[in-house]
């Protein structure tokens, strides 16, 4: 062991005399790539299952230092046949991290060129709508198409294909007709789709008081890139559902900026390069900011 050691610290010893700046960027990448993994597998039944595998990964090379060989062959031989379960029990998340690159945007892109007024018309219709609903305590579950589509989604369903209205969405989830029971896919101004059916989220730390509908809801938005709006039942509540996460009791000038960051969005999608120049130099303003002040202060 002491050997091991010994060579151990050798090897550190020449690790930090060459080091480089490209072993910076190196570390940077990685570490970006470990916390995106986590933030795919956080709140989920596959959190734990990686705490499973961290754990195990150590036990294997604690048994390497130690030298205990039979039990580091056992845990080679688990890991090396565990590969495949592991694909397996981790295919939503590598979906999902899939769909993620997929979407993503290195050095910004706008999401839309359309000029700011152009679905206002739209996003009225929606926001009367979802008003009319919450006050009759009719369930809702409207899903807004964004750069994923949801072809496979639609057609679990009844298509449509008609303009978005307030008439419309209101008759499509009055109860017991035929297009009430699942979730109405909207693209722009085009309500493409009726009763689809929505995958459930696999979170378990959920509050028991949200029920299908919602689980229904963040589902979906763990899965793509759409933003979606859900009308309680029980309570007229109305909540909405973006990469993962809920925002509950929305009133209606909420209810209508959200809809607005949808159709009409003013801010740029900024890439992880451009996210962090711009808080770079948010930071430096914070910075030359607090020096004006203590100048004015000392001045006084």
């Amino acid at each position: 062991m002491g050997f091991s050691l010994e060579n151990t610290l050798l090897s550190m010893r020449e690790s930090i005399r060459n080091f480089r700046f490209n072993n910076v960027i190196d570390i940077l990448i990685i570490a970006f790539i470990v916390y995106q993994l986590y933030e795919l597998v956080k709140q989920t039944r596959a959190e734990q299952l990686a705490k499973g595998l961290v754990i195990l990964l150590v036990v294997t090379k604690l048994s390497e230092w130690f030298k205990l060989y039979t039990l580091r062959w056992l845990l080679n031989w688990l890991l090396g046949a565990g590969l495949i379960a592991i694909v397996v029990i981790f295919q939503p998340e590598i979906r999902r991290a899939f769909e993620s690159i997929g979407r993503s945007k290195i050095i910004g892109k706008r999401f839309g060129t359309n000029s700011d007024n152009q679905y206002d018309g739209v996003i009225e219709e929606i926001v009367q709508a979802c008003n009319s609903l919450s006050r009759q305590k009719i369930g809702a579950l409207i899903v807004f198409q964004r750069q994923i589509g949801f072809e496979d989604i639609i057609e679990t369903g009844t298509k449509i294909d008609g303009l978005v209205s307030m008439g419309l969405l209101i008759n499509i989830f009055i109860p017991n007709t035929p297009l009430h029971d699942g979730a109405v896919i909207v693209d722009r101004d085009i309500v493409k789709a009726a009763a689809c059916f929505l995958p459930i989220t696999d979170n378990n730390r959920l509050s028991k008081e949200l029920g299908t509908r919602h689980r229904a809801a963040l589902g979906i938005s763990e899965r793509s890139d759409c933003m979606v709006i859900v009308v309680s039942e029980e309570t007229g509540g109305i909540s909405c559902c973006e990469n993962g996460e809920i925002a509950r009791y929305l009133d209606e000038e909420t209810l209508r900026k959200k809809l607005r960051e949808v159709y009409n969005p003013k801010e740029e999608k900024l890439g992880f390069i451009a996210k962090i120049k711009g808080e770079f130099n948010e930071a430096k303003e914070k910075e030359e900011q607090s020096k004006e002040s203590q100048e004015s202060e000392s001045g006084r």
